[in-house]
């Protein structure tokens, strides 16, 4: 799973994922959640948020591009 559809209960639909084939609306809100991990020594898992508009997805806040400027310091 990529991500999931966000609301009053947390997760819910969508789940963002192979096998889903739901189209994605104007209103609908979901999470993004990229992971690394090293098998039985760490894990990593970002979760950012998105709303959809008419124009497409619109982050709630703009993740990191870079894990040198993990904070968007450098412009």
């Amino acid at each position: 799973m990529a991500g999931h559809g966000l609301g009053l209960d947390g997760k819910e639909p969508p789940y963002l994922g192979k096998g889903n084939n739901v189209e994605l609306g104007e209103g609908m809100c979901f999470s993004n959640e990229p992971m690394i991990c090293g098998y039985g020594e760490f894990g990593v898992r970002l979760e950012d948020h998105i709303y959809m508009t008419d124009d497409g997805p619109c982050w709630f806040t703009e993740p990191s591009w870079s894990i040198d400027d993990p904070f968007n310091l450098d412009g």
